[in-house]
């Protein structure tokens, strides 16, 4: 198991300082929880961490992996997936057609072997096709198998994207507002399945969330940020009871 250490980065775009100085650590088997206000930074952090953006200064490792000095891709090989606050799937494939995409990157490529199907190019496809059925199987989704996600309500698309990301067969999942756009019942849903992805899988989850009910059912640990900027870590009690959080989110006046 690793652990993921942000430690004083700093994000800017031109004059605009997005992240000042921003550190936490999110140990093995937690599910940590980002919160603030519209603004104050909290997917700019996903966004350095998968290296779609480049910091100015400080460090973030993941175990023994430096991932400034990583790609994109080499990110998702580390051991690191993500969901974004936009969804991102192929709309015209299904849903099976989908999670097998997600398979790809933990499966080794060859051209020449997989023209000649040898043998190994056949057991990687078995096992991309293991994993996705017991992905299927955990979120309730085999039902939905072979429906096309042009097709699927919101929320199903919502878990459908969080199926992707587990298909990658992740040891560190970024959850960008998994609660975004649903209803109660499927946010009651959501609570549940976070829980079996960290205790069945053993999937530590670092999740940005406005959904303070989903925070307080799920986050071990809570990491509060207004303008950038670290203003409270604690647990979710400690978190919401600190008076520099209440000023973010309500005004220093309330």
């Amino acid at each position: 198991m690793s652990t993921l250490s942000v430690q004083n980065i700093s994000v800017a775009f031109g004059g605009l300082r997005a992240l000042r100085d921003v550190s936490f650590t999110v140990e093995p088997g937690q599910i940590f929880a980002i919160i603030g206000p519209n603004g104050a930074g909290k997917s700019t952090i996903f966004n350095a961490i998968s290296r779609i953006y480049d910091v100015a200064g400080g460090a973030i490792r993941f175990g023994d992996r430096d991932l400034l000095t990583l790609r994109p891709d080499q990110v998702v090989q580390s051991g690191i997936a993500r969901t974004f606050q936009n969804i991102e799937l192929f709309e015209k494939a299904t849903v099976l057609q989908n999670l097998l995409v997600g398979c790809h990157g933990r499966m080794q490529r060859n051209l020449l072997a997989e023209f000649l199907f040898l043998p190994a190019v056949r057991r990687g496809e078995l096992a991309a096709r293991r994993k996705v059925e017991e992905v299927l199987d955990l979120l309730d989704l085999q039902h939905l198998r072979s429906e096309r996600v042009a097709d699927l309500p919101y929320g199903a698309r919502k878990n459908v994207e969080l199926a992707r990301a587990l298909c990658a067969g992740p040891k560190l999942l970024l959850l960008d507002e998994p609660a975004s756009g649903l209803n109660p019942e499927e946010t009651t849903d959501m609570s549940f399945w976070l829980k079996d992805i960290k205790e069945e899988l053993g999937v530590t989850i670092l999740m940005v969330e406005h959904d303070m009910n989903l925070v307080g059912r799920t986050a071990d640990r809570v990491l509060a940020l207004a303008n950038g900027e670290v203003v409270a870590e604690g647990t979710v009690a400690q978190v919401q009871a600190d008076r520099r959080v209440q000023d973010a989110y309500l005004g220093g006046a309330a």
